[in-house]
């Protein structure tokens, strides 16, 4: 099946298409979604709290292709290296459903889970303004990382002089 979900997918369209979840808390109870742009905000506001104390009490930082994002905080069970998210109901319903995090809003368990999760790591963790992110990119498709069309390290970095410098370490800004 040819991908659905490219560089150029508009995020109204990745999100229309992130709306068939089942709602089953499945991917809650294994992990939590990234925040970006104003969902720091309007969880704050959900909660009736400060963006800081929303971070202290409840975020925590992941850190991919050298971009840092926050995360709902996990509550893992005794030598699990995952947990349910501490959004995550005991009746298995988001305490934040109307503000989740944006990968929240898009992830799911259907046909087009992985490509959703796909596009969002792309567009929000790797930047490619930033040689370390591609250098670190260039690493995880070598080791057999999946992306999508559109993402290839040559249409990331067009210019072939400028990718081979980044990807050996001639350019390090």
């Amino acid at each position: 099946m040819e991908s659905k979900i490219n560089r150029k997918t508009p995020l109204s369209e990745v999100l229309e298409l992130g709306t068939t979840c089942s709602a089953c808390g499945h991917c809650c109870r294994h992990g939590s979604g990234a925040l970006v742009r104003g969902d720091l905000k309007k969880i704050a506001e959900k909660l009736g709290m400060k963006e800081d104390e929303v971070k202290e009490k409840y975020l925590e930082e992941i850190r991919k292709f050298n971009t840092i994002l926050l995360k709902p905080k996990l509550i893992k069970s005794e030598g699990k290296p995952y947990g349910r998210c501490v959004f995550l109901t005991p009746e298995s319903k988001c305490s934040i459903q109307e503000v989740k995090p944006l990968q929240c809003a898009i992830g799911n368990c259907t046909e087009h889970g992985e490509e959703l999760n796909l596009w969002f790591t792309l567009n929000y963790y790797l930047n490619e303004n930033d040689p370390e992110s591609v250098r670190q990119y260039a690493v995880y498709l070598k080791c057999g990382g999946k992306t999508l069309p559109g993402w290839e390290l040559e249409n990331l970095i067009a210019d072939k002089e400028k990718l081979r410098k980044i990807l050996h370490y001639e350019i390090m800004r």
